[in-house]
């Protein structure tokens, strides 16, 4: 079964940094592209960032300049890393990843930047 558990949310200040960690299990993790989404309370779910399998990375025009996306093949891990973090990126986010057109989803972390 595909599995993706992400983990690394909490409580910071605005400011702030955290890390986000998904480890994926029952995929070839190297032959696919991650992607980082979130979600906030009344809001659509958006995406994030993605990353492909060459290290390619596209980001949402809010997130650009303070967060980054990388991945470890052979953990088969991707990670969110977010600096400078603002109120408004406070959300679950979830990791994902698609195959055979179907939408693989994480059961979420919370992040809520505050002061």
């Amino acid at each position: 079964q595909v599995q993706l558990v992400e983990s690394g949310g909490g409580l910071v200040q605005p400011g702030g940094s955290l890390r986000l960690s998904c480890v994926a299990s029952g995929i070839v993790f190297s032959l696919k592209s991650m992607t980082w989404y979130r979600q906030a309370p009344g809001k659509q779910r958006e995406l994030v960032a993605a990353i492909s399998t060459s290290g390619s990375t596209n980001y949402a025009d809010s997130v650009k300049g303070r967060f980054t996306i990388s991945r470890d093949n052979a953990k088969k891990t991707v990670y969110l890393q977010m600096n400078s973090l603002k109120p408004e990126d406070t959300a679950v986010y979830y990791c994902n990843t698609r195959i055979q057109s179907r939408d693989y989803w994480g059961q979420g972390t919370q992040v809520t930047v505050s002061s």
